[in-house]
């Protein structure tokens, strides 16, 4: 489908230009090294200064790889004419922080540049990766510790056209918030406690979206094999380790994956821990508006193969069209890697299918997401040992 040519929502009849949001605003931050501080000290503080102030009307962080691993932070103006001085205060704070908190680790040798290496051969034709390439013929990599202002280029294709994106760019902010408020307030920063955590998201997102057992088990199964096919030849996934790695996990990891599963069918988002049930309610909204767009026939896909448009009108079609993507952003904002969604895909999916007749309890614990454990059960030499400063994507997942 052709793109429309602004990201501004057109104007309510009889409105008033000032009541507009402005075009969202793009820029991409080259940062070396964990995230979490520059969400914490920098990106969180700066958007709710502006959203306090009134100047600011949504926004959203991503992850990416491509010149080097980075951030990408959408800002959405609340008017027109406040985007020169949102565009200032972003600036003045990125500055101030990479200053104070600049990031020590150089990717120009060694396994994250060899990963990148591969993820643009991957992911990029040669004529895609002519625009990239430095005077060596590898991928040319923007200074660390630096920022730069870009277009903002929506994937109309992949979320459904204009209407779909609006309701992507809305879901994005939540998402975006919700991984904040994990680094501030869980240790994610060890790798057990993150993969427990995004399984636990993974499962809420997945059971709210498909609550048929075999829809949701074929979109499990879907989900896994992309990464090993997408990434065939390579040793950034493996299905070596998975039957070993969900052993050694226990009975209690997958049951509480059942539990979460349970309550979210039923629609009892009562009997989730708090942080999960805010995700839930999230997610019951998200599909819900997403069902509304399909039925009204408003959702337009492109084919991967850019061959033709796809106009779904049945909830069958749609929902994991959408659900694919919008998983998949969540994990890369948490910097979760290729093996580990692979390996907590194939965990989910085993867990249903291993699912016995028992306790449907309260879904977990409020003040701990969960272990996965290492992927592997081998002090991390499993699936999912690798770990990136910035996580990868599916092909052309740009949020």
């Amino acid at each position: 489908m052709t793109a429309p040519t602004a990201s501004a929502s057109p104007a309510t009849p009889g409105g008033q230009a000032d009541d507009v949001p402005g075009d969202w605003l793009a820029v991409h931050v080259f940062y070396a090294a964990s995230p979490r501080p520059l969400l914490l000290q920098c990106v969180k503080p700066l958007v709710d200064d502006l959203t306090e102030e009134g100047l600011l009307a949504g926004y959203f962080f991503i992850n990416y790889w491509l010149e080097g691993p980075h951030l990408r932070l959408r800002l959405r103006p609340r008017r027109a004419a406040d985007a020169p001085v949102v565009r200032e205060r972003a600036h003045a704070a990125l500055d101030a922080f990479l200053r104070e908190r600049p990031a020590l680790y150089e990717v120009k040798a060694g396994f994250l540049a060899e990963l990148y290496e591969t993820l643009f051969t991957l992911e990029y034709t040669e004529d895609q990766r002519a625009e990239f390439l430095g005077s060596d013929g590898r991928m040319r990599l923007r200074p660390n510790n630096s920022f730069e202002d870009r277009p903002y280029e929506p994937e109309y294709g992949k979320y459904g056209g204009p209407s779909g994106i609006s309701l992507a760019e809305w879901h994005f902010q939540h998402s975006s918030d919700l991984v904040v408020e994990a680094a501030r307030s869980m240790n994610i920063h060890l790798r057990t406690v993150l993969l427990g955590l995004s399984a636990q998201l993974m499962m809420v997102m997945s059971g709210t979206f498909l609550q048929d057992d075999e829809g949701l088990l074929a979109f499990l199964d879907r989900y896994h094999a992309f990464w090993d096919r997408a990434f065939t030849g390579t040793n950034y996934t493996a299905d070596q380790g998975y039957d070993r790695a969900y052993t050694a996990m226990g009975a209690s990891l997958p049951e509480r994956f059942r539990r979460i599963r349970d309550a979210v069918s039923r629609g009892e988002t009562e009997r989730l821990p708090a942080f999960l049930r805010g995700w839930a309610e999230h997610c019951a909204e998200l599909r819900d508006r997403a069902l509304e767009l399909t039925l009204g026939g408003e959702l337009t896909f492109r084919a991967w193969d850019d061959s033709r448009d796809i106009h779904p009108t049945d909830p069958a079609h749609a929902l994991p069209m959408l659900l694919s993507p919008y998983m998949h952003m969540t994990n890369n904002r948490l910097s979760m890697t290729i093996r580990d969604e692979a390996f907590l895909s194939y965990v989910l999916a085993r867990a249903l299918r291993d699912e016995a007749p028992g306790d449907t309890g309260t879904a977990g614990d409020a003040e701990a997401p969960g272990d996965v454990g290492e992927a592997g059960g081998t002090g991390g030499n499993g699936p999912g040992a690798e770990r990136a400063p910035g996580a990868v994507r599916v092909p052309g997942s740009e949020g």
